[in-house]
C-alpha cells in the first residue's frame, strides 16, 4: 500500500504540470492573501476551510447543496433519545498504509475538541460528553442532550481527521515549495475504501486552488484565468459588478449567520445600553443594503432570526410599534441628551474590512448616524474601532448558534454572563419547549445589553463559469472543491 501510494503521488504530481490531456484541472480562486489557503490549526480562513475539507475528511461531509453525507463513516444511527451516534468506518488507510481504526478516531476528535477550547466552534460542540471506540470499526458519540443539526456541525472543516498531519482526502495535495498555489488530485477508488475501478482517472478532473485577493481575484476570473471564484463578501460584493461577466455568472448563496457590528468599547457614549441602542435604531436595513442591488437579502433587526425559535417567540421585526421617523427621533434625543450632560460631541470609530463594499456599506451607516447626531470614522480590522464588522456564516441553523457567538469567552466584544449561563443550562434539557423557553431567555439578556447592531443575513457570492459542474449555492458558504473534479461530459 505504501508503495502504491508513493507511486501514485509521484504520477499525480507529473500529471499536474502538464496540460491535462483532453480534460485540464479546474481552476479555482479563493478570496483572501495568498498565506490564508495554507493556514493550520483551528482558526481557518474560508480558503483553508476549502483546502482542509477536500484532503482530511471528517466522519461526515457537506454536498454541494450543503446536506450532510458519508465520509470517512460509511452509515450511522442514532439512538431514540437523540443523545448517541454511532458511526461505521468505512475500510480505510492513512497515507502511510496503517489500517484507519475507531481508536484513531476517538482519539483525533478529543484531540481537535481540546484545541477548539476558547473558539465558538468548541462551544458549538459543548453537549459532546464522551467519544468511544467500540470495536475496531465502531465509534459513538454521546452528548448531554440532543441536538438535530449535530451531524452538520461535525461536517466542519476543522474537524477533519488527521494522524501524524495527514489526513485521508478524498483529494491529495500537491504544491511547488514556497508557491502559493496548491493542486489537488483525487485519491483511486480503493484508496478511499471503495472498490478498485479501472477507468477512475478518466472519471476525474485535478484542480488547482489559489487564495487571491480584491480585484485581482476578479481579473483572474474574466481573463479566464480562474473558472470558479469562492468566497466573495459584502466587502467585495461590487467587484461582481464589473467586467464583461456574462449573465448568470454570479451565483449569490442564500446564506445564514450573523452580519452586523459588534460593540468593542462601552466607554463615553457607548456606555449605556440605551444610546447603543440608539445606533441600532437610526440604521434603515432596506436602505442599507440597497445600493448593492442584491435582490432577495434578508434584514433582521434581532440577534438570532425569528424564524428559528418554533413557536416563534418574538415578532419578526422589532420596534415594530414604531415608525422609521419615530425611531430615529428617538435616537436623536438620547444622544442629544448626552451631548448637553457631558458637553462632548457624539462619535464613533467604525473598524471594517478593506474592499469596495465596505467603503460602500460604511457611507450607508454614517449617513444613518448623522441624521441623530453622530459622527462616525472609519479604521481598519483590528485597529481599535469602538464598533467593528462582523460578518460570520452559521454552521448549523440553532439559536445556539447565534449565541455562541457572542459568548464572553471569544473575547470579541461586549457580552452577557447571564446569556452565556443560560446557553450552558440549556444543554442539559432534552425537552425541546424548555429548551427553546431558555434560548429565547439568553436572546432576550443579549438584547437588552445590546452588545450587537444586527443588519440581516451575511453576503456570500461566487463567480461560476459555465462549464463547471459540481457547484451549488448554499445557506453555509462552503462549496466542497471534490465534486468539481467530476467531468462535464
Amino acid at each position: 500500500m505504501i508503495r502504491f501510494l508513493a507511486t501514485f503521488l509521484s504520477a499525480l504530481l507529473a500529471a499536474s504540470c502538464s496540460p491535462g490531456g483532453e480534460r485540464g484541472p479546474v481552476d479555482v480562486a479563493i478570496f483572501g492573501n495568498e498565506n490564508a489557503l495554507f493556514q493550520q490549526g483551528v482558526r481557518l480562513s474560508s480558503a483553508a476551510q476549502h483546502l482542509r475539507a477536500a484532503t482530511n475528511e471528517g466522519l461526515v461531509a457537506l454536498d454541494p447543496s450543503g446536506q450532510v453525507v458519508p465520509a470517512i463513516a460509511e452509515r450511522w444511527i442514532v439512538t431514540d433519545d437523540g443523545r448517541s451516534y454511532i458511526f461505521r468506518l468505512r475500510d480505510a488507510n492513512w497515507p502511510d498504509g496503517e489500517e484507519l481504526t475507531a481508536e484513531d478516531v476517538r482519539t483525533a476528535l478529543r484531540e481537535r475538541i481540546a484545541q477548539l477550547e476558547g473558539t465558538s466552534l468548541g462551544l458549538d460542540l459543548a453537549k459532546v460528553t464522551e467519544i468511544r471506540a467500540m470495536t475496531g470499526r465502531v465509534v459513538e458519540l454521546r452528548l448531554s442532550g440532543p441536538m438535530p443539526e449535530f451531524l452538520r456541525l461535525l461536517a466542519q472543516p476543522e474537524l477533519g481527521l488527521t494522524k501524524r498531519g495527514s489526513g485521508v482526502g478524498p483529494m491529495v495535495m500537491s504544491r511547488d515549495e514556497d508557491s502559493s498555489l496548491a493542486r489537488l488530485s483525487v485519491l483511486p477508488p480503493e484508496a478511499r475504501g471503495l472498490p478498485a475501478r479501472e477507468d477512475w482517472e478518466d472519471l476525474s478532473r485535478g484542480l488547482t486552488i489559489r487564495a487571491i485577493s480584491g480585484q485581482a481575484a476578479v481579473d483572474a476570473f474574466t481573463s479566464g484565468e480562474v473558472d470558479l471564484l469562492l468566497n466573495g463578501t459584502i466587502a467585495t460584493f461590487p467587484l461582481a459588478q464589473l467586467g464583461p461577466l456574462s449573465r448568470g455568472t454570479v451565483q449569490v448563496d442564500p446564506a445564514l449567520g450573523l452580519f452586523g457590528l459588534i460593540f468593542r468599547s462601552d466607554a463615553g457614549l457607548l456606555s449605556d445600553p440605551d444610546r447603543r441602542e440608539a445606533l441600532s435604531m437610526a440604521i434603515d436595513r432596506a436602505a442599507l443594503i440597497q445600493p448593492f442591488g442584491l435582490g432577495g437579502w434578508r434584514a433582521s433587526t434581532w440577534i438570532v432570526p425569528s424564524d428559528l425559535f418554533s413557536p416563534q417567540r418574538y415578532p419578526a421585526s422589532r420596534w415594530d410599534d414604531l415608525t422609521f421617523e419615530q425611531r430615529q427621533a428617538t435616537a436623536r434625543a438620547r444622544i442629544a441628551a448626552w451631548e448637553a450632560e457631558t458637553g462632548e460631541e457624539a462619535s464613533v470609530t467604525v473598524g471594517m474590512p478593506a474592499g469596495p463594499g465596505s467603503e460602500l456599506l460604511f457611507r450607508q451607516i454614517a449617513t444613518a448616524w448623522q441624521s441623530i447626531g453622530v459622527s462616525a470614522t472609519r479604521v481598519g480590522m483590528g485597529e481599535g474601532g469602538d464598533l467593528e464588522l462582523r460578518d460570520r456564516l452559521a454552521r448549523y441553523s440553532s439559536p445556539r448558534w447565534f449565541l455562541n457567538q457572542l459568548n464572553c469567552t471569544i473575547e470579541l466584544g461586549l457580552c452577557s454572563p447571564t446569556a452565556d449561563e443560560l446557553v450552558r443550562d440549556s444543554l442539559e434539557l432534552r425537552d425541546p419547549a424548555a429548551k427553546q423557553a431558555l434560548l429565547a431567555e439568553a436572546h432576550a439578556e443579549l438584547v437588552a445589553a445590546e452588545v450587537f447592531i444586527p443588519f440581516g443575513v451575511p453576503v456570500r457570492w461566487s463567480l461560476v463559469r459555465g462549464a463547471v459542474s459540481g457547484y451549488q449555492a448554499n445557506p453555509w458558504g462552503l462549496h466542497p472543491l471534490f465534486p468539481l473534479s467530476e467531468p462535464t461530459t
